[in-house]
């Protein structure tokens, strides 16, 4: 089914879920804004509620390490501070969904029974928007976590352990979690948990018509095709794009030609961060689409950009807007999102992103 024949359904048949974790109802808070406001009411009553967003991946605990340079083999440096926070890149984008979006965002994720995911469960439920009900313990595996050194100028290095991410997920995703991600506007994926869990929730999402996006963050790793063929976005960064096809991607036409691979190992649509540089759109037999970045006032914390980038293009596209509006929301969220250290504390509401958008004067490449 097409994306705009399910953004006409709403919300019909989707049965409630019951709540899980205090703080998992469905945002109430923020659902009076557009994309793009007008001197008309900014909402109906009559309007459907978009269908829900349904993220399926990780969560961690990261410990950030402030750090002026990172350490040479063999060699101890002293961190200027440290601390515990929420993360993970499925969390994060669910945390992103929850607070941009004006339907329901829900994650799907595993975590283990433990300070970490008694940490991520309250992180979470802090975050507001975001539905916990589908997200489950696993009480044999440590919660996963994540080493991240941040450097001065916002820049990071990540270590991940995958721990509940990569081992709770037993014999892959239930009944009911499947009829969810059946009745979903969009599917968020990304590589923190197993190939397998993705390939599993990708097909029942593909067989329902929902839009599959995923994320190429996580595992060191060629991506099975078997995924790549359920996909329906693939969303890389430059630096994973190069990994992933084994092509140079340091200039404009090298991305282009390394799209292109991604077009021929059968995704139609490739979405790259470019950091800086912001964003391009490649549709197979298309003008790519190019996206500057929203300049922020001062970047303290890459962490997250990419995960609140792409949940934000995915709340666009949910609720009907023109790919082109769509990259430009997600970098305006990209944007306020660098600009505050850690990742699901970094991420933006919707009226900040409107303001923001209000105020920029962004030109379309």
């Amino acid at each position: 089914m097409a994306l705009d024949a399910r953004l006409r359904l709403g919300l019909a048949g989707l049965a409630p879920a019951t709540p899980f974790f205090s703080g998992s109802s469905p945002n109430p808070g923020n659902l009076s804004f557009p994309l793009k406001p007008t001197s008309a009411s900014l909402s109906s009553a009559n309007a459907p509620a978009p269908l829900p967003i349904v993220v399926v991946g990780s969560a961690n605990a990261d410990i950030y390490v402030e750090v002026d340079r990172l350490p040479l083999v063999g060699e101890t440096v002293a961190a200027r501070a440290g601390r515990a926070l929420a993360g993970g890149k499925g969390a994060n984008q669910a945390a992103c969904g929850g607070r941009l979006a004006t339907g329901a965002t829900y994650l799907v994720a595993r975590v283990g029974d433990d300070a970490n995911g008694r940490l991520l469960e309250g992180a979470l439920a802090d975050a507001g928007g975001v539905r916990l009900d589908r997200v489950a313990r696993a009480p044999e595996a440590p919660s996963g976590h994540a080493v991240v050194m941040l450097m001065p100028d916002g820049q990071n290095s990540i270590i991940i352990v995958g721990g509940a991410n990569m081992e709770g997920w037993a014999t892959g995703v239930g009944p009911d979690e499947l009829d969810l991600i059946r009745q979903a506007g969009v599917l968020l994926l990304q590589r923190e948990i197993p190939d397998w869990v993705n390939v599993q929730v990708a097909q029942a999402a593909k067989d329902a018509g929902v839009p599959v996006i995923l994320d190429a963050g996580g595992m060191d790793a060629p991506v099975p095709g078997e995924l790549l063929n359920l996909v329906d976005i693939f969303s890389p960064n430059e630096t994973e794009l190069a990994r992933l096809t084994g092509m140079p991607t340091e200039t404009f036409e090298q991305i282009s030609q390394a799209a292109g691979t991604c077009h021929k190992m059968g995704v139609k649509e490739v979405l790259v961060k470019l950091g800086s540089q912001g964003s391009a759109l490649f549709i197979e037999g298309e003008k790519p689409i190019r996206q500057p970045i929203v300049p922020a006032a001062e970047v303290v914390d890459t962490t997250g950009a990419g995960d609140t980038f792409t949940s934000a293009f995915a709340v666009a596209l949910v609720e009907g807007k023109p790919k082109k509006e769509c990259m430009r929301f997600a970098a305006a969220a990209a944007s306020l999102c660098v600009q505050v250290k850690g990742a699901i504390p970094s991420m933006p509401d919707r009226k900040s992103v409107m303001d923001l958008l209000e105020s920029a004067q962004v030109e379309q490449v």
